[in-house]
């Protein structure tokens, strides 16, 4: 499992994908929202989305946990 975190505090402005997704290197799979500027934040590996840890709306913290994706 790879735990894809977040490299910046913000609002989670976006959830791009849902459990059982296929994800690619480079995929944006949620946009954060912070300082009215809009920080896509890729998947760094190829796999299935095991879980979202977050909800649109939400905030959160430098390498905050977004989403889990189990590796292929």
């Amino acid at each position: 499992m790879k735990n894809i975190r977040t490299s910046m505090a913000g609002n989670v402005w976006k959830v791009q994908v849902k459990v059982g997704d296929n994800v690619r290197i480079g995929d944006e799979v949620v946009i954060l929202e912070s300082m009215k500027m809009e920080i896509p934040i890729e998947a760094e590996v190829e796999g299935i989305v095991e879980e979202v840890k977050v909800e649109e709306g939400t905030f959160v913290n430098e390498e905050d946990v977004l989403l889990l994706i189990r590796e292929e």
